[in-house]
């Protein structure tokens, strides 16, 4: 595909914050953008170019966007594979519907980076509840029930313990509803994720870790520079590749590891589009993860990912939102509100980065 020209339409399917922000990043390089979304009051609405209130899977609408758009992309993972394929047969969608299968079942992406020689925490499959309870009893009542699909920021999910018994009915919901894996513990020092950007044609380029700290399942702080050795910077870096390079993919995809107590590396799980704990790029480096993803997506250059400050970035969840006015005084911070008409608890409002 040739590199698109300012004034091209670009297609976000979804309008949350992430499609706010890749909007946001396609005005500043000259792209128009059209937004489709179910929800009225779609943050990513008030800054689009133009936007279309439908359900994804509501084909007139999709046949009006596909007709409006030069290039396709999304801002969750969730997006229904099969909708990409169609659509793709009309326009170019990045990224491609591989990444979206392997990733929307923990089962298939599991076995597709074990598959790479990269280690994951261990994980059994549990489709009834006698295989929970064989499971557990296999690894000392020790877990993380997961379904295999639709969890985010710690849904669909319960840890199980022998001292948290209850927990067990709750597990039991989960399972009668939906097929899961059970992850094993894994005894980690730190979090850590690496933001990635592949072009069409190949290019890679990788933002520098972030160490991560999530508070109820839900990102809470990204710190730049993580807390690691250069050498275990390389080694994330080089299974980002050839993860990103198996997966063929086109666009800015977000990857989260643990890191041992042992400095061993293992892959929790990676996020096919632009990612929360990139969101330090926006206030630290000349390229951000928005701009990048706009610039694979679109056929353009790669832009250079290095950074010129450390920093620190922070969640907004539910009515933290609310010392915004405050957060807006601090120095060398730079403050980012989503939008969103409502504070609900555990939602994400907004974020903050500080350079330090």
């Amino acid at each position: 595909m040739a590199a698109l020209q300012p004034g091209a339409t670009i297609g976000i399917l979804g309008g949350g914050q992430l499609g706010r922000m890749l909007a946001m990043a396609a005005a500043k390089l000259g792209f128009r953008t059209l937004v489709l979304d179910p929800q009225e009051n779609s943050p990513a609405f008030q800054v689009s170019t133009d936007f279309l209130i439908a359900d994804y899977t509501d084909n007139k609408a999709l046949d009006e966007f596909v007709d409006r758009c030069d290039v396709v992309t999304y801002e969750f993972e969730n997006v229904d594979v099969f909708a990409i394929r169609s659509l793709q047969k009309r326009v170019p969608c990045y990224p491609g519907p591989e990444a979206l299968k392997v990733s929307q079942d923990r089962l298939i992406e599991k076995s597709f980076i074990n598959d790479l020689n990269i280690a994951t925490a261990p994980f059994t499959v549990i489709d009834t509840r006698s295989d929970l309870e064989q499971a557990l009893s296999v690894g000392n009542g020790v877990g993380i029930l997961k379904t295999r699909r639709f969890g985010y920021d710690g849904k669909g999910q319960v840890r199980l313990s022998p001292d948290k018994p209850e927990r067990l009915e709750h597990a039991f919901e989960i399972i009668d509803t939906a097929p899961c894996i059970l992850e094993g513990l894994v005894d980690f020092e730190r979090e850590i994720s690496v933001i990635a950007a592949r072009s069409i044609d190949g290019d890679i380029q990788l933002y520098n870790p972030a160490e991560n700290v999530h508070q109820d399942g839900i990102l809470k702080t990204s710190t730049v520079p993580a807390d690691i050795s250069v050498e275990s910077t390389n080694i994330a870096q080089a299974m980002v590749e050839k993860l990103i390079t198996a997966l063929d993919y086109v666009g800015v995809m977000g990857i989260e590891f643990f890191v041992t107590l042992d400095d061993e590396l293992m892959i929790n799980e990676f996020a096919p589009r632009v990612h929360n704990s990139g969101h330090w790029t926006e206030a630290a480096c000349v390229v951000s993860q928005f701009e990048q993803h706009i610039r694979a997506v679109s056929g353009m250059t790669l832009g250079n990912p290095v950074r010129h400050s450390d920093c620190y970035m922070e969640n907004l969840i539910g009515s933290e939102a609310k010392n915004a006015t405050e957060i807006a005084t601090r120095s060398n911070t730079m403050l980012h509100l989503y939008g969103k008409a409502e504070i609900r608890e555990g939602r994400k409002m907004g974020h903050f980065t500080t350079l330090t």
